[in-house]
């Protein structure tokens, strides 16, 4: 449970910090955090030059005691302050990627 709590804190705290750091004026940046069934994202929604803006910018999910690595639709390296933060490549999975390709990164498989 301790693992669970401080990935969560962790994950949320990443959040919440790229929150700020890619606000937008008229662009509502969201940190949304579901604990009970352990699902993170930062999502981008508004509206801009009468253009629709709602995307996912990150999702992280926990799973098996790992977090998984669902989308980044930037090119920040994420893995990056997960790893400054305390989680070891072993514990990180790269969702993004097709599972059969997963084996020739640092990171875990599944």
């Amino acid at each position: 449970m301790e693992k669970l709590e401080n990935y969560q804190n962790i994950i949320t705290q990443l959040l919440e910090e790229y929150a700020e750091y890619l606000n937008e004026p008229n662009i509502e940046t969201q940190v949304i955090c579901d604990y009970k069934r352990n699902h993170f994202q930062l999502v981008k929604i508004g509206w801009e030059n009468n253009k629709r803006y709602h995307y996912c910018v990150f999702h992280f999910d926990i799973k098996n005691e790992k977090i998984w690595l669902q989308e980044n639709n930037t090119d920040i390296p994420i893995t990056s302050d997960l790893e400054r933060l305390g989680v070891i490549k072993s514990e990180i999975v790269l969702g993004i990627h097709a599972p059969s390709l997963r084996r020739y990164s640092d990171y875990a498989v599944s």
